[in-house]
Formats: structure tokens, sequence, C-alpha cells
């Protein structure tokens, strides 16, 4: 396969030699040249070189043409180096590097695959839990709690809206519209949306942001993102008669929103982990109700909309979450 794959390549070749040998031999017949024992050693020397010149040729490519010419059974043989001329020594680099890309498309979606399952099947064990308090609720015999069963659903809502946004983050861009927002409008209408969480853990919320203030974003996803962070604030807000206040401050062409709890707080060993993928943290395990995946998710959709984020916190006295748009 290697020797009909070099004759191929180079038939083109031999033949444009031939063309020029019988060339040179018409221009001197023309010329009153007609010596015909003179033409013929033209012609076999002329072959001579060209058979010598090809067999070394292919001499120097025989190993390269024997490993292409082979169907791979691994991907690692594309990491071998078996080319001695400039051309294919090229060819190899191209393959190499051909191969680490695949390598790393291959091990950033078993990244993401292995992300997808570990969240679904966390997301799943979380909605076992209303699912079952709704069970208990429909099987007692007293008058259904509706209070009760409206929490539940909440829950399972929540849960809803988290999937379905973990599931279109990996088409982000098709999804997304930028506009301008009216910031206040957004954090009232979540606010308005979680009021029932508020009145149950007996949290007060506080707006400080101007109805001028207007941002350019996506409301679908900032939606979702500030819900995260007020939502967490309310949730690890443990005593009763606390306030989650959120203030907008805009300075030259930026604009800052702060949700500021007064929760438990965040430990220094968890600060910086908190926005990682699965990472639930002492205060996770507190509730055991986190999947590790909201922070990671408010993160990640800030990053694609060049939102900047920053998380502070002191354990005891409460959590401030900086959006600067």
């Amino acid at each position: 396969m290697g020797v009909k794959l070099f004759i191929t390549e180079h038939l083109s070749y031999i033949i444009f030699q031939f063309c020029i040998v019988l060339f040179i031999l018409l221009l001197y017949w023309l010329d009153g040249f007609r010596n015909l024992n003179t033409a013929l050693y033209t012609i076999v020397i002329s072959m001579l070189l060209l058979a010598s010149f090809l067999v070394v040729r292919y001499m120097l490519r025989r190993r390269y043409l024997s490993k292409i010419t082979q169907l791979p059974t691994v991907m690692e043989d594309a990491l071998q180096k078996n080319a001695k001329t400039h051309e294919y020594l090229q060819t190899e680099k191209y393959l190499q590097e051909l191969y680490h890309v695949y390598q790393h498309e291959v091990q950033t979606l078993y990244a993401k695959q292995t992300r997808q399952r570990k969240f679904m099947n966390q997301w799943i064990h979380q909605m076992k839990t209303p699912i079952a308090v709704l069970e208990l609720l429909l099987q007692e015999d007293q008058e259904l709690d509706k209070k009760s069963v409206q929490e539940e659903v909440d829950r399972l809502k929540r849960g809803l809206d988290m999937v379905l946004m973990n599931a279109r983050l990996e088409n982000f861009e098709d999804d997304m519209q930028i506009e301008q927002v009216p910031l206040k409008a957004i954090v009232t209408s979540i606010v308005n949306e979680n009021k029932r969480l508020f009145i149950t853990k007996r949290v007060f919320p506080e707006l400080q942001i101007s109805e001028e203030i207007v941002i350019a974003s996506d409301s679908k996803w900032l939606k979702f993102v500030i819900s995260q962070f007020i939502t967490n604030a309310v949730k690890y807000t443990f005593e009763p008669n606390k306030k989650i206040t959120m203030i907008a401050s805009q300075q030259d062409s930026a604009v800052t929103l702060e949700i500021i709890d007064e929760g438990i707080g965040i430990p220094k060993s968890d600060l910086s982990r908190v926005t990682k993928a699965f990472f639930t943290g002492e205060n996770g395990r507190k509730t055991g109700e986190s999947t590790g995946m909201g922070l990671y998710l408010a993160q990640e959709i800030c990053a694609k909309l060049g939102h900047q984020l920053e998380i502070t916190s002191e354990v005891g006295v409460g959590t401030t979450v900086h959006i600067t748009f």
C-alpha cells in the first residue's frame, strides 16, 4: 500500500519528467542533431537518475507512508513520529495538535456529562423531599393545610427552575437577549414571587433602588441570578425579624447591586469555593437542602453576561453579594 500510494502521489511528477526529456530531444532534432544512439543514451540516463531520486525519496518516506496506509486502532497512533522530510514532519505536527484538540474536547464533554449526571442525581434526591411531604399531607384525615402545600409546591418550582436553567446554560448564546432592563422592577418582581418564603422565615425585604436605574442585561437570566441570591439570603437567615437589604448605586457607567442579609454568614474556609459546582459547604450541610448548584449557575451566568460577581461574608453577621453591571 505504501509503494502504491507513493507512485500515485508522484505519477504526475514522473510524467512531467518524461515530457521535459522529450521536449529537449525534440529541440535537438529540430536543430539538426539526429544521432539516435545519443538520444537513447540520454533517455536511459534520465530515467536512471529519476529512478534513483524516487527510490531515495521513497526510503525517506517509507515509515511515514506505512503508518498512514494502516487504519489506526487507537488515537495514540497520531502521536507516532516516523517522518523525516519537512513536509511530513509538518503533517505529523498537525496531526498531533489535532489529537490534543480532540482530547481537550472529549475531556470537556466528559466533564459536562459528569456534572450534568451528578446534578440530576442530587436534584432528584432533593425533589423527593417536597413530594414525600405532599404525600403525607394528602394521607392526613384532617383538612388539607394549604399553606404547607404551597410551601412544598414553591420548593418544587424553584427546583424545576434550576434544572431548566442548568439545561439551557449549554446553549446560553442562543437563548441570550440583551436589552435595557429596569433594575428595580426585576428585584421587586423577585421579592413578590418569594413573599411566602419571606413571611414563613419572618424576614423583611428592604429595597433602596432608584426607578431610574437601567442596566444592559438579559432579564430572564438576570432574574434567575438575583433570585438565587435573595432566596439563599432568606434560607440562611435563621433568626426572625431580620432584614435583607437590596441597594443599587450608580457610578459613571457602572451600576452595582448589593444584596445584604443578616444571616449566619459563610465561613472563610468556604467563601472561595461557594461558586464551585456541587459545593454545599458547612451551611449547606446544616439545612440538607442544598444541591451546590445555585451559586455555581449564578456565577456562570454572570460571567457569560459580562457582570462582575463578588461575595463577602462574616460568620454571625451576614453575607453581602455585589453584582456590578
